[in-house]
């Protein structure tokens, strides 16, 4: 399977415009650039330079090596092991949570969202029975507690691409402010704003396409947004990496939504795109704090 950001290449931009163009902000933060997931990854923090951040951009070099191992399709990871051998014992406790939010964003979602769709994924990109693929799906076929997490099914599998990189996003963000650093732009793939660009301003962010057009510029303080769009990334075959689990085509282009959690953003912006505005609508307002920023 190709090394691609399958979720999406996208969609959003926020760093680049997060800092204003002056020479007070040009001297008083230190920026980070990377890979998150197979996707392309940044940060400013405000109020350190780049010497000071060194030290703490190596931990976080770290604990993304540490969160690969745990989610990645790409490599040899707790997720990959799963879907190979159908059983992974002991999960790490990040696993069993994005699995849990998973399970709350699914119900929401009327099972749009659903990570067993991995097995039409790779029917998709590699030309395989999308038949048999879909008779792999299924939700309620995953089980999962500290002991074990289990999939019922030989040949089901799983991908975590839409919620992985919030997941990662939000530790990265909890690993900083372990550091006591308030004023911080991620960008894992999703956006977390914490605190202030700089006195009294909130970072600027924007909602792009996949054409780099600008749908909506907006400003977030201690929130994180995600965007998801259909045509961030085509299959081989045509089809969109974003897939329903029902075998529908999606229903809305590109979704941006805003929540407490990059997590939680990540997951229902994944699953507005397979849903219509009134049902994105109910979804949304069963997550305390989530709204939907852009819809087309």
């Amino acid at each position: 399977m190709s090394h691609l950001n399958r979720r999406r290449f996208l969609a959003v931009s926020a760093c680049a415009a997060g800092i204003a163009a002056s020479p007070v902000a040009a001297a008083t933060f230190a920026e980070w650039r990377g890979v998150a997931l197979g996707a392309q990854a940044s940060m400013k923090i405000s109020g350190l330079n780049q010497a000071e951040a060194e030290g703490i951009f190596a931990e976080v070099q770290a604990e993304l090596e540490r969160l690969e191992l745990i989610f990645s399709l790409y490599r040899e990871s707790e997720l990959t092991l799963l879907n190979r051998n159908g059983m992974l014992a002991t999960p790490a406790p990040e696993l069993l949570q994005v699995l849990s939010l998973s399970d709350r964003v699914n119900k929401a979602s009327l099972g749009a969202f659903d990570p067993t769709v991995q097995a039409l994924w790779t029917a998709h990109a590699e030309g395989g029975d999308l038949s048999a693929a879909k008779a792999m799906i299924g939700w309620s076929k995953v089980g999962f507690n500290t002991e074990a997490v289990t999939l019922a099914k030989p040949g089901m599998a799983l991908t975590l691409n839409g919620i992985a990189q919030g997941t990662v996003t939000d530790r990265i963000s909890a690993l900083l402010k372990s550091h006591g650093l308030t004023n911080v732009l991620l960008d894992m793939g999703e956006i977390a704003a914490m605190g202030e660009r700089e006195a009294g301003q909130p970072w600027r962010v924007g909602v792009i396409n996949p054409q780099g057009e600008m749908l909506r510029k907006l400003t977030l303080t201690d929130r994180a947004m995600a965007t998801s769009a259909v045509d961030g990334f085509r299959l081989p075959d045509g089809a969109s990496h974003i897939l329903h689990p029902f075998g529908n085509e999606p229903t809305q282009s590109l979704v941006s939504i805003a929540a407490p959690t990059a997590a939680l953003a990540d997951a229902l912006s994944t699953a507005a795109c397979l849903m219509h505005t009134e049902a994105v609508t109910a979804m949304v307002a069963q997550f305390d704090g989530a709204e939907v920023i852009a819809l087309t």
